[in-house]
């Protein structure tokens, strides 16, 4: 029995301890817009149209500690993965570690300016 699904992201919640400067980080990252969410304290880093992905929502954590490990780890894609390794550094990234890959696989690990993790992948052809 196949069910139709109708549901989709509209936003992804991120505890932070400095929720500005957090979507400054990712609205650059994105190249998206980013400024305050509909609540008092949130940043909001928006989606230009649905197929940039959903919009990410970071919010003043109480009582976190200066670096916040969320559960979530996401993955861009790029096909200029020396540029853009560059550019996500210039922008505030640490680049953690690269990691081996299947051939055809290049993926670079990084932090962001709040230590959570994220990763930089690029398929290279075979």
């Amino acid at each position: 029995m196949t069910a139709t699904v109708s549901l989709s992201f509209a936003a992804l919640n991120f505890d932070s301890a400095d929720p500005a400067t957090m979507a400054e980080f990712w609205g650059n990252v994105l190249g998206r817009p980013f400024g305050p969410g509909s609540l008092a304290g949130d940043m909001a880093v928006d989606a230009t149209d649905p197929a940039s992905g959903p919009r990410l929502v970071l919010h003043p954590a109480a009582d976190v500690p200066e670096t916040i490990k969320h559960g979530l780890r996401p993955i861009l894609v790029t096909g200029d993965h020396d540029e853009e390794v560059k550019r996500l550094t210039g922008l505030g990234a640490t680049a953690v570690a690269p990691s081996t890959q299947p051939p055809g696989v290049r993926l670079t690990t990084f932090a962001d300016p709040e230590g959570n993790e994220f990763d930089l992948v690029t398929f290279q052809p075979k």
